[in-house]
């Protein structure tokens, strides 16, 4: 019995538990980790509050700074809770983690609060859950699973094709939501993870291949022949102002047009915190969501932009530390999965404040208002530390 099979009946024999003392708890978690996570949430509260304070459409200049204060609250808690936890205990439940992200989604297309012609938040009184984003920590969760137990499968195609089938369904209902951008975010979920997992050459290509002959055919075969568009008419719009900017400004190309004056009249060291003009005067639109990167190269200049990519690497590095020390697959893949999509997401976002990319709506994660977004990146450091505490009361005395 190969040693994934032995860890999978381990699992089921006996019920995960913490296993050791608070001190050694303590003395096990990855401080460097939770140092650069708190002080990314931080950051976060300090350009918010700097993006909204001067809102003449609030109550109070603290009104969205409080609201993330209560999301930072939660994430902690649920943070905490999760390092305590032994992270194999999740692989016991996959098939109800993976019922429970389809069943919140469809839940969504029926009663979620709609938005801006988005349907994607769930009402919870204390905050609006946005169920894409609590679906991605959870099908890290259970994908890692899936994946785990199917160690011995790499070299058969039908199991990739059941792996694909099974991100690729939560996808289509976020797509539906509409929420292109965590869509896409979710087959790179699907992708790295296979990585990591040891998908043959042959095969990955064999989906790159799909990926890019399905992308073709709904862009461009079903809109011409059939006058089909899955994409909707705001999305088109940004997807074709980004390869054809337009030399009107005032047009479809106004977020990006006034994020770059914002980020470019920052210079090296910025403008000064709440002294901000094109934040202030309200020039750029979401600027404490999804444009909170253009806030902080306008107030804080080159060097904040720095700093502020230097504790997402702190983050990225040590993530990537916790998986080649996880004492298993499972653990090595939620924990490559994790920095995958933080690495991505922060790649999206910024990317798209300075016009490499189109814009997609993706937050900065720990960083933009949102309190779904933070508490969902804080429950994934918390399963983060749950699998370095444990890799490390693993190791030999």
């Amino acid at each position: 019995m190969n040693r994934e099979m032995k860890i999978l009946k381990q699992g089921h024999e006996k019920r995960p538990t913490l296993g050791f003392s608070l001190g050694h708890y303590l003395r096990s978690l990855d401080w460097i980790l939770l140092g650069a996570t708190l002080a990314l949430a931080t950051f976060g509260m300090l350009m918010i509050y700097s993006a909204t304070h001067a809102d003449t459409n609030i109550s109070t200049p603290y009104y969205y700074v409080r609201s993330q204060a209560v999301g930072l609250i939660i994430g902690l808690v649920v943070l905490v809770g999760l390092s305590m936890i032994n992270y194999q205990w999740f692989r016991r439940y996959q098939r109800y983690i993976y019922a429970l992200v389809l069943g919140l989604l469809v839940v969504t297309l029926f009663i979620g609060t709609v938005r801006n012609g988005s349907k994607r938040w769930i009402d919870l009184g204390i905050f609006d859950l946005q169920t894409s984003e609590l679906a991605k920590f959870l099908l890290i969760v259970s994908f890692a699973a899936l994946l785990a137990e199917g160690v011995e499968l790499r070299h058969r195609f039908r199991f990739v094709i059941v792996a694909v089938v099974y991100i690729m369904v939560p996808a289509a209902f976020i797509f539906t939501q509409p929420d292109l951008g965590t869509a896409i975010i979710l087959i790179m979920i699907l992708l790295i993870m296979l990585v990591v997992w040891g998908i043959r050459l042959p095969h990955l290509g064999i989906l790159a291949g799909a990926g890019v002959l399905v992308s073709v055919f709904a862009l461009r075969v079903l809109p011409g022949a059939f006058g089909v568009h899955l994409l909707k008419g705001y999305q088109l719009t940004r997807l074709t102002e980004f390869l054809n900017p337009s030399p009107n400004p005032s047009g479809a190309g106004y977020q990006l047009y006034q994020s770059k004056i914002a980020i470019g009249s920052g210079m090296f060291s910025g403008k000064g915190y709440l002294k901000g003009t094109q934040t202030h005067l309200n020039f750029l639109p979401a600027h404490h969501t999804d444009f909170i990167f253009s806030v902080i190269g306008e107030e804080l200049g080159f060097l904040g932009c720095m700093l502020l990519l230097v504790l997402f690497g702190l983050v990225a590095w040590r993530a990537f530390r916790i998986a080649r020390m996880s004492r298993d697959l499972y653990g090595t893949l939620i924990a490559s999965g994790v920095a995958g999509v933080m690495i991505f997401q922060v790649f999206l976002n910024v990317g798209m404040t300075i016009g490499i990319l189109p814009v997609t709506g993706v937050p900065l994660p720990f960083v933009s208002f949102g309190s779904a977004s933070l508490i969902v990146f804080l429950m994934a450091i918390g399963l983060l530390e749950s699998i370095h505490v444990h890799s490390v009361a693993a190791e030999p005395k």
